[in-house]
């Protein structure tokens, strides 16, 4: 298990005067200053902040351009295509788009590329078919900021290109020069480009598109607005977006809205996750409802989630998400062999040597690279690729760590790929084949600015607190943090000397740790743990010895004295509300 540094938050603020200004625990002062929120607007806007207090669309570079455009565009029946992307993202600032653009009469289809035989974003061939379908106008989302060459193919057609993207404007590197590669569409729509004066950078494809719906729909069409907020909200979760700024107020109210949702297919697919009688959190978005809607793009084609979310008969909807359930379990099965089989491959390597992880999976689909990726990048805590075959050549993709910029370090390489893109956390490879991986394994290792200290996992605590602090009310003033996420984590704290009196192993999989624990003062509490029990077995047993698992399997472990780091939550059960605290980490 990779080493974990422990860091305690020690930012400054009057942070009673805050808790007195806002009403709030003081605790909640403390962590709304730990994500860097300061400044009376700021913590107003986090702790109060609504739809009227989003940024204004019009301010984004080209957002005005690009709806003056469509309109002229409708106004003269010119045929449009949307092109999005086969994740969650994609699909749902696909459906953004088209509902948006129907609303007020568009001649207007869509695309969704196929995984395996497109590939992301434009290419020649979706240039090549929209100038067979006689499309006047493309219009992206969620992809097209990379698309230079088939840009420049879609020009000679004459096609109008209007770009909706939020990924990282390509650049090349000379010397310590940094030129940012625009592609040359009629517009251009993305929040990352150097001189867009957007006061918020790190939104989603589907916020973007959102964002020209607004402009386009004016304030005639409400209940529009209100059906298209939940799939902004869930794409912002599933893109891993911080959930701060106005992507915190577009999740709140995306989760409000889908507690009833206007949209047929987002109301089945609660329904068949089994959502239906829960009320929905980050958590719902991030791993049962987006992995969902992913698998259909990952094993099949993206375009079934948009016949989920276009279809206005509920029993047809009910039909398409239990297809899409089923493809998600496939899903996770493949998940499961594909990163054992990486565990195995990497033991058997000298991995303490390698500061970057590349591996060959051959024989596993590409749609699952990335997750195995992410779970390769949590076990080892280095920046990973995971690379399978494609139909042309080999594709992999990455995940990153704190400290390794994975983007930057690909534009080093950039000889090697016939094609790769994405940013700092995560990225997208293809190679000519599968003997290039050797090569690339070696030239990313040889290169990795990456030292000892990075390779250590930083575990971020909030506040050093003792359990018996711990009360069911402020349990509860802590939901004024949600909806927490990437940016805007849990509350985390952290506390010493905690005798472990009892542990056991429940669930259908004995996967899940139960303990009893008593403090200093030898008050009792109940605790889980949701994470690898194999780790924390041998972290007993090196530290305790042979015996302390029979003791604590009976009860006996008081002898047992270690430091948590947790966090909290409130147990419901036949409607008696319980604190329950959640181990997350342990050392001695």
């Amino acid at each position: 298990m990779p080493k974990t540094k422990w860091m305690i938050s020690a930012k400054k603020a009057e942070f009673d005067l805050i808790a007195s200004k806002y009403n709030i625990d003081p605790v909640v002062a403390r962590l709304i200053r730990n994500r860097d929120v300061i400044g009376d607007d700021n913590i107003d806007m986090f702790l109060n902040g609504d739809m009227s207090k989003l940024h204004d669309g019009r301010l984004m570079k080209g957002m005005e351009d690009a709806a003056a455009l469509l309109l002229n565009k409708i106004n003269n029946k010119c045929k449009i295509r949307i092109i999005g992307d086969y994740d969650v993202d994609g699909i749902s600032s696909t459906y953004i788009l088209l509902k948006g653009l129907k609303t007020i009469g568009a001649d207007v289809d869509h695309v969704i590329p196929h995984r395996i035989k497109d590939g992301y974003g434009l290419n020649d061939n979706l240039i090549n078919e929209a100038h067979e379908d006689a499309v006047d106008t493309i219009i992206t989302c969620d992809n097209g900021i990379s698309a230079y060459d088939q840009i420049e193919l879609a020009n000679e057609y004459g096609i109008t290109v209007i770009v909706t993207d939020h990924h990282e404007v390509p650049y090349e590197i000379n010397g310590e020069d940094k030129r940012y590669i625009i592609p040359n569409a009629a517009v251009v729509v993305d929040p990352k480009q150097e001189d867009c004066p957007y006061p918020f950078k790190s939104i989603c494809g589907a916020v973007v598109a959102f964002k020209l719906v607004e402009i386009l729909l004016g304030d005639k069409y409400p209940n529009v607005i209100e059906e298209l907020i939940p799939f902004a909200a869930m794409a912002t979760v599933c893109d891993v977006m911080e959930l701060l700024d106005e992507n915190r107020i577009i999740v709140k109210e995306g989760i409000r809205l889908m507690n009833e949702p206007l949209n047929v297919g987002l109301k089945a697919l609660k329904i068949i996750t089994g959502l239906s009688d829960k009320p929905i959190e980050s958590y719902h978005f991030g791993f049962i409802l987006g992995p969902t809607l992913n698998a259909t793009g990952r094993l099949d084609t993206a375009k079934r989630a948009l016949e989920l979310f276009q279809t206005e008969s509920f029993d047809e909807a009910c039909v398409i998400a239990t297809e899409l359930k089923e493809l998600n379990e496939s899903r996770k099965k493949m998940t499961e062999d594909g990163t054992k089989k990486a565990i195995e491959i990497i033991e058997g390597m000298d991995s303490d040597a390698m500061k970057v992880i590349v591996i060959y999976l051959k024989d596993f689909h590409e749609s699952i690279a990335g997750i195995i990726a992410g779970r390769i990048k949590e076990k080892y805590y280095k920046p990973t690729f995971v690379i399978t075959d494609a139909e042309e050549g080999v594709k992999g993709s990455g995940r990153s760590i704190e400290g390794y910029d994975m983007y930057d370090a690909l534009v080093e390489v950039g000889d090697l790929f016939t094609k790769f893109g994405g940013h700092k956390m995560a990225a997208g490879i293809s190679l000519k084949s599968a003997e290039d991986i050797d090569v690339l394994r070696r030239r990313l290792n040889e290169n990795a600015n990456i030292s000892e200290n990075d390779l250590i996992r930083k575990l971020h605590i909030d506040v050093p607190m003792p359990i018996g602090y711990i009360s069911q009310e402020l349990v509860e003033s802590f939901e004024l943090m949600e909806p927490t996420g990437t940016g805007n984590p849990k509350p985390l704290f952290a506390t010493k000397n905690i005798s472990v009196i009892s542990y056991r192993k429940v669930g259908s999989s004995r996967m899940i740790g139960k303990f009893v624990i008593s403090d200093e003062y030898g008050h009792r509490y109940d605790m889980v743990y949701f994470d690898d029990l194999e780790d924390f077995d041998t972290f007993i047993t090196e530290n305790f010895g042979e015996s302390a698992l029979d003791s604590l399997a009976a009860g006996m472990g008081r002898n047992i004295i270690i430091k948590i780091a947790y966090a909290t939550d409130i147990n419901e059960f036949r409607g008696k509300r319980t604190v329950q605290i959640i181990m997350k980490d342990y050392c001695i």
